[in-house]
């Protein structure tokens, strides 16, 4: 009588929509509305300034090194996606060499997206300071407070996706076994981070090139 061996179970990818996801998706629709408020603050002000005196007040800004910045968190959102694909087929971490890219797992993809995420915000902040010492400040003109509202906001969305990603990170670090509760925390922190960076693109394109 001969015997027959089962084959290996395979992982299945976490594709299927669950309640986190709805939530989180659920819960971004409403952050999308709060922005939305947000740009229409913008245009509120910028259209009783008139547009004279808002040429004026953006001409202080530094749009090479906002470039530069905004090009970092686009990427940002690239090595996150790539840390999906990962934890998508729960490679937890890398296989290989730390200097060979395509042998990562999530934990290397995501640790770069918090540090690139990191160094956006520290950009901002940068920018700021150069502003204040310019004289643009949030008490000073109708421009400097609907800049600083609009980009802070964004920033502390910034922040908390970093939070999102060290909590995802700390949690892949003390499991026992990288499985769909892991992975799927680390789907759902990307859809976050996608919107932050989507966002973003539609204020620098406001704020910076629109004139």
């Amino acid at each position: 009588m001969s015997s027959t061996t089962a084959a290996p179970t395979a992982h299945v990818q976490v594709t299927r929509p669950n309640t986190l996801s709805v939530g989180v998706i659920v819960w971004l629709s409403s952050e999308l509305m709060f922005f939305a408020g947000l740009f229409a603050m913008y245009f509120t002000h910028r259209s009783v300034a008139g547009p004279e005196v808002w040429a004026a007040e953006s001409s202080a800004l530094n749009f090479p090194f906002a470039l530069g910045n905004t090009l970092i968190l686009v990427l940002s959102s690239v090595t996150c996606q790539m840390g999906v694909f990962a934890a998508e087929r729960f490679q937890q971490s890398r296989t290989g060499s730390l200097l060979n890219p395509l042998r990562w797992g999530m934990n290397e993809w995501y640790t770069l997206t918090f540090i690139m995420g990191a160094i956006f915000v520290a950009g901002q902040v940068t920018e700021y300071a150069e502003l204040i010492q310019h004289g643009t400040k949030i008490s000073t003109s109708s421009y400097g407070s609907v800049f600083y509202i609009t980009t802070g906001f964004h920033a502390l969305h910034v922040i908390g996706g970093l939070i999102a990603f060290l909590f995802v990170l700390g949690r892949s670090f003390t499991a026992r076994r990288f499985g769909h509760l892991e992975a799927g925390s680390a789907v759902v922190t990307s859809y976050y981070w996608h919107f932050v960076d989507v966002v973003w693109i539609a204020l620098f394109f406001v704020i910076y090139i629109l004139r």
